[in-house]
């Protein structure tokens, strides 16, 4: 059983030695250390002259990956902690997203920051948030949360091919989580692509859904669990849409599930206002207005900071249990 740390090392180990242009840069990404999360590992003892380890300043680290892309090469910038982009927005929003068009011509941008993200972890306030909200709306910078049930061996090259500089958030959880290589997820949900390309997932039991979920990488399990015990303690049938892009949201994907479903509910770690699920569910309202069986659920996080207590955090942050109670009471 591979992990997902492993899946997306190998997935970065693979791009490398396809592709020579391709550099990773970050803070403390040189072995033997390779990583916060470990997701470097081994790749500077591989490329050597293509991993390279900065000093901590999120805003240099983002100046010089910028800096590689003018001068032709692709690059994978990678940040301790999904929380420190702040320190380096003016990067990546003025300059990187930027530059794709504001030239005259459309300029090629070959980057992908890459952010851990999401708490759970007990590390407070300023290394645990869901932060994908803050990022909606820019133009030329799509956003995409890393997934278990998503190959990222597929979907890296693809986002490097639209040329565009993108954000992926992980979700620090699923790191040592499994990932799902085949279509049988467990005994009782299976996996479909709604989309050619892979990038927009269902997950179903087979029968005809009470409720539909949408929700990225990062709250899959939490997600799963939910369906399982919906399904076993109360008869209600749950299917759940796994999209690996957040923004631009995919949402002619969705045309075969909307109108199926009594209930559809878009769940997320982020805190309440301003959110995800709020830009999605405008997306679906336009778009499938005629077809919604019933008014869209957002669950999400309490509009609070991070605690750093742990049994304070897991009050805090959308579970499994509120997933339950919501759906359960929707219906």
């Amino acid at each position: 059983m591979e992990r997902v740390v492993t899946a997306l090392n190998s997935a970065l180990r693979s791009l490398m030695e396809a592709d020579p242009s391709v550099y990773l840069i970050g803070e403390d990404i040189l072995d033997p250390y390779g990583g916060a999360f470990k997701v470097s590992r081994g790749l500077s003892t591989a490329f050597p002259e293509r991993v390279v380890s900065t000093p901590i300043s999120e805003g240099g680290l983002l100046g010089v990956a910028n800096g590689l892309v003018l001068s032709g090469q692709k690059v994978f910038a990678e940040l301790m902690f999904g929380d420190f982009t702040f320190l380096a927005m003016d990067q990546i929003v003025n300059f990187a997203a930027k530059s794709v068009s504001m030239y005259g011509d459309r300029m090629e941008f070959p980057l992908i920051v890459r952010c851990p993200v999401g708490g759970r972890r007990g590390y407070g306030a300023t290394h645990s948030q869901t932060i994908a909200k803050h990022f909606i709306g820019v133009p030329n910078l799509p956003l995409y949360e890393l997934s278990p049930v998503h190959d990222s061996a597929l979907m890296m090259p693809q986002i490097f091919q639209r040329g565009e500089p993108a954000v992926i958030f992980e979700n620090k959880i699923l790191y040592a989580h499994r990932q799902y290589e085949s279509d049988q997820i467990d005994d009782l949900y299976s996996r479909r692509c709604l989309d050619d390309l892979g990038e927009v997932v269902m997950l179903e039991t087979g029968e005809k859904p009470d409720a539909v979920l949408i929700a990225a990488g990062g709250m899959v399990p939490s997600c799963l669990e939910a369906g399982r015990r919906l399904m076993l303690e109360a008869e209600i049938a749950v299917d759940i849409v796994v999209p690996y892009q957040l923004y631009p949201f995919p949402v002619a994907s969705l045309a075969s599930v909307m109108g199926a479903e009594p209930i559809l509910a878009i769940v997320e770690e982020g805190t309440a206002g301003g959110t995800w699920g709020s830009e999605v569910a405008a997306a679906l309202y336009a778009k499938y207005w005629g077809q919604l069986q019933s008014r869209i659920l957002n669950i999400h996080s309490e509009d609070s900071i991070i605690p750093s207590a742990r049994h304070l955090e897991d009050q805090m942050l959308v579970s499994s249990d509120n997933i339950v109670r919501a759906i359960a009471d929707a219906l």
